[in-house]
């Protein structure tokens, strides 16, 4: 994954117009966490700007997302993509990993690479792979067919039915938010209810 004046991009949003943003963080830095707007220039070199510096990371991570939806909201842009270390993972089903047997896409370089001692069952014996790759940006169609890889699961789940077109973005932040949401309505501590039984 990328780094910018030392922070490790933990997370980045891409929206429609090229525009985005980043959250990245430094363990050794006065304020830890940072959230960026970015943008990839002419090169393809992701550039970083306008930086939000903090220490709590719940509250940088809600600034990160009210950053992206405060730019949606003026913009009216949906997010193309969302980029994290690990984020997509595919397992290698024909040959061991090795030089030439994946692809490096500018920009993309695999997270992980991990070979396993043998052909084994994976994904709950669903097929079997000799190891897997991880990637922090998804690889295409074709990329994976040249290399004859097959996408964890929940890269697959992430499709429209009846297509192989990934789900929007836009979809699986709200998917995300609202089990978000649903989660902190749990950890929310509760009023005591008075007490209606005489009535």
């Amino acid at each position: 994954m990328d780094k910018n004046q030392g922070y490790s991009i933990l997370k980045a949003v891409i929206l429609e117009n090229g525009r985005g943003f980043a959250l990245g963080h430094h363990p050794t830095a006065p304020s830890p966490y940072v959230t960026w707007a970015c943008y990839d220039d002419e090169k393809g070199q992701r550039q970083y700007e306008w930086g939000h510096y903090g220490n709590n990371l719940p509250a940088m991570e809600k600034d990160f997302a009210d950053r992206v939806q405060e730019y949606q909201r003026l913009f009216k842009v949906k997010v193309v993509q969302v980029e994290a270390p690990g984020l997509y993972k595919y397992y290698s089903i024909q040959r061991p990993v090795d030089i030439g047997t994946f692809p490096k896409p500018p920009h993309n370089a695999p997270d992980e690479l991990v070979n396993y001692d043998q052909r084994v069952p994976v994904e709950g014996g669903a097929f079997l792979a000799w190891g897997h790759l991880t990637y922090t940006k998804p690889l295409t169609e074709k990329q994976v067919s040249d290399y004859e890889l097959r996408p964890a699961p929940y890269i697959s789940e992430l499709s429209r039915k009846g297509g192989d077109r990934p789900r929007p973005i836009a979809e699986q932040l709200k998917a995300a938010q609202k089990e978000a949401q649903e989660h902190r309505a749990l950890d929310a501590p509760r009023k005591e209810a008075p007490d209606r039984s005489d009535r």
